[in-house]
């Protein structure tokens, strides 16, 4: 299904937090994962992924043009000029096109780039003030604050680095930090892609995970904002281990056997954008 952004008005999504809290994390994801790379044999980077019909190479492939754009986003944000280049943008299609040229390459000149872009991406971000974090960049979701933008970007590296690690029977660590800002960013997006599909799914949506101890609100309506807290006994929550809830709110896994069917529905907007269905 192709996204439809939003461009104009308020942005579709809000989650609380300091200016400069991503930047942490999202650095430390991205070095961590180019020491893993670095690590492979030739025979892991041909084995597949947990993305069906993708290697491991193909993976880090579509990583690095994934950084190439956050990169531009982040740039022509900090210029005053945020981009409009995902109208029409196919998550489940286009990715697909753009890995297909690096298939011929050898795993390090795909791991060479990977590394490049991460840097890259780096130095955009270790330059950023209180005031940058705030300007609107380009994301799948529309016109969205830097800060947002370095959730997904965070969100997105996290789980197709564990995509690669767990087939080749490997454990990424689990850093709390890491690990609730993906969280809180997995439950945000998928209502978020209902709206601007036009199924919106409004009214009030509770997480309470732990290993990492984690509980948030969210308040769907015409944007999606992500509140810190317990519920109300009568919000529909999904509850489990952080991990794993992550997992299942990122397609990868089935939600847990407990979780009300309200959730299912909100989960719809993320397994409409790639044209999948809810694991079970």
């Amino acid at each position: 299904m192709k996204v439809a952004p939003r461009y104009d008005g308020p942005p579709i999504m809000s989650i609380g937090g300091r200016p400069d809290d991503q930047r942490a994390p999202l650095l430390r994801q991205r070095r961590r994962f180019a020491a893993m790379l670095d690590d492979l044999s030739a025979d892991d980077w041909r084995a597949p992924s947990r993305c069906e019909n993708w290697s491991v190479q193909d993976v880090v492939a579509h990583l690095v043009g994934v950084n190439a754009f956050w990169n531009a986003s982040v740039q022509a944000g900090l210029a005053g000029a945020p981009t409009r280049v995902l109208v029409g943008f196919d998550p489940a299609a286009t990715p697909q096109l753009m890995i297909e040229p690096m298939r011929v390459l050898e795993p390090g000149a795909v791991l060479e780039q990977f590394v490049q872009s991460n840097e890259a991406l780096i130095a955009s971000v270790e330059s950023l003030d209180d005031a940058a974090w705030s300007r609107p960049a380009e994301t799948p979701a529309g016109h969205v604050p830097i800060r947002l933008l370095a959730h997904h970007a965070l969100w997105d590296a996290w789980v197709h680095e564990r995509d690669v690690a767990l087939p080749l029977s490997l454990s990424p660590p689990v850093e709390a930090d890491e690990v609730v800002s993906c969280l809180r960013y997995a439950a945000a997006l998928s209502p978020a892609f209902a709206i601007s599909d036009g199924r919106p799914c409004a009214g009030e949506y509770a997480v309470d995970a732990h290993a990492p101890d984690c509980a948030f609100l969210l308040e769907v309506g015409d944007s999606v904002a992500v509140r810190d807290g317990a519920a109300e006994a009568s919000v529909p929550c999904v509850r489990g281990d952080a991990v794993e809830l992550l997992e299942a709110l990122s397609l990868r896994v089935p939600l847990p056997a407990s979780t009300p069917p309200e959730w299912r529905q909100v989960l719809g907007g993320l397994a409409n954008a790639f044209d999948s269905e809810l694991p079970v």
